[in-house]
């Protein structure tokens, strides 16, 4: 009997519990798996009766996937986070790198989730890539190539499948492939000496699976992303390198594939490509599965598509399945203390600072100018919170004024007039560009000779601001009680 193509599809859903209609239409699909989403994730007791009903309707080992990648793109929040890969960078070590992906291993496997697209093995050559950042381990491919494949490594130990990503390097574009396609024009010599080292670094380990990039690369062919292109993925990651396991797209809804490549017609291209699954997201819209499964079906009714292709992927995905069964294990509590104040070490570890600060006299009055909240995109579920930090300050600085900051600096402008000698703590907490509101700012805090910086996301901001800096590289709890204890 033929293998179902079905089984090569990763699916979403839309909520936190899987009603009975998407349980039939599960059952009725046989989906390969399901990639869980910040919505998806509610009481650690509701997700694994999710994860178990998933699995109870496709009735295969089915592969449960999420994106825990630690720092700004995290979707279980109510267990350790893992730092960023930037801040790991900072700290240069490949035994912290393998501990990271433990922890992030060790709160999905209590909830039977089996496969972590992370980490991110991109090398972060291109200040103004707006989708890499923090979540690179940094510049040197030397350096993304040992934390990476220590990080996925201790994942796989936990029991949690890793996929490496974006193969073949996110690194150095100035686009987002959520929202178009980007062309990298390297030359192949310059993609093996940055971009390729890493993940030629994560075959030659073995890390169990590999997460392809939307981006053309004309050096080995001008026209199909790698996503869809077999130059890639069979002729330079099967055939070249030798790599035996997984290859997993990224998400097809994303503008990169779906505005050339509509009703799922991308995932059959894929597979053709060489992939073994296609990540189909349809944000709570189940059409969108339905039509890559009827997509997959006519490529085979047309014989574009052979049954043997599919066999062969659908074999990677349940050796894979048998290989990281998704057995849920408990997550001590005494586990999680010792991984809490594992994840608080590294905070304090990683901060990094430029120049000189002014003194903080805890006593005297202080101003904090942040954002109320940032603006999230891409892969980024959530935001820096202005109140979270000035909450994290305040233990130690009593007569902290905050200003938060949204479209008007109006009311920035009168603390600052309000007091004009008190020490500035000026903090953006934002991925891309600063806001009309904080360059509007600017201007009247140059006229001071005490304002500090704190650069809780992007760090590049700290370069470009004429203020000494303090660098959290992260913004989650561990990252602020960081920041404050280092400026008490």
């Amino acid at each position: 009997m033929a293998v179902s193509p079905n089984r090569t599809l990763i699916i979403d859903l839309p909520g936190p519990d899987l009603t009975p209609e998407q349980a039939r239409f599960l059952a009725q699909h046989s989906f390969g798996g399901v990639c869980l989403f910040a919505r998806n994730f509610s009481t650690p007791q509701r997700t694994a009766q999710l994860v178990q009903d998933i699995r109870a309707a496709l009735g295969h080992g089915a592969l449960i996937a999420t994106d825990q990648e630690g720092g700004a793109v995290l979707r279980r929040l109510d267990r350790p986070h893992a730092p960023t890969p930037q801040a790991l960078g900072t700290i240069g070590s490949e035994e912290a790198a393998r501990e990271a992906g433990r922890i992030a291993a060790r709160g999905l496997i209590e909830l039977g989730i089996n496969w972590n697209y992370a980490p991110s093995l991109d090398v972060n050559v291109n200040p103004l890539n707006p989708v890499i950042g923090e979540r690179a381990f940094g510049q040197a491919p030397e350096l993304v190539a040992r934390l990476g494949v220590a990080w996925a490594l201790g994942s796989e130990e936990e029991g949690v499948l890793s996929a490496v990503k974006h193969f073949p390097g996110h690194g150095d574009t100035t686009q987002d492939s959520h929202l178009t396609l980007p062309t990298v024009t390297k030359s192949r010599a310059e993609l093996e000496q940055t971009e390729w080292r890493p993940f030629r670094a994560a075959v030659a380990a073995g890390v169990g699976s590999i997460m392809t990039a939307h981006i053309v690369y004309p050096a080995l062919d001008a026209v199909q992303p790698a996503t869809l292109s077999s130059a890639f993925l069979t002729d330079l990651l099967r055939t070249e390198w030798n790599y035996t396991g997984v290859v997993v797209t990224d998400a097809t809804d994303m503008h990169a594939i779906a505005d050339r490549h509509p009703q799922g017609e991308a995932a059959p291209l894929a597979l053709l490509a060489g992939a073994d699954a296609v990540l189909s997201c349809g944000h709570g819209d189940l059409t969108t599965h339905a039509e890559h499964a009827a997509a997959l079906q006519r490529a085979l009714e047309q014989g574009r598509l052979s049954p043997e292709r599919v066999a062969q992927a659908v074999g990677r995905l349940e050796h894979a399945a048998a290989r990281f069964p998704g057995t849920p294990r408990a997550y001590l509590q005494t586990q999680q203390a010792t991984d809490e104040r594992q994840v608080e070490a590294w905070a304090a570890q990683s901060l990094s600072v430029s120049g000189s600060w002014p003194t903080l006299d805890p006593a005297a009055p202080l101003l904090l100018i942040v954002p109320e909240t940032g603006e999230i995109g891409g892969p980024y579920g959530d935001a820096p919170s202005g109140a979270a930090l000035a909450a994290a300050l305040r233990p130690h600085f009593p007569a902290l004024q905050v200003a938060l900051l949204q479209d008007d600096p109006a009311q920035a402008l009168a603390l600052l007039a309000q007091f004009p000698a008190a020490p500035v703590l000026f903090a953006t907490t934002n991925r891309w560009g600063l806001s009309s509101a904080q360059t509007a700012l600017l201007t009247t805090l140059h006229h001071r000779n005490n304002v500090l910086h704190l650069a809780l996301w992007n760090p590049e901001h700290a370069a470009a601001l004429p203020f000494p800096a303090l660098v959290s590289h992260g913004f989650r709890p561990a990252n602020l009680k960081a920041v404050a204890q280092a400026l008490a």
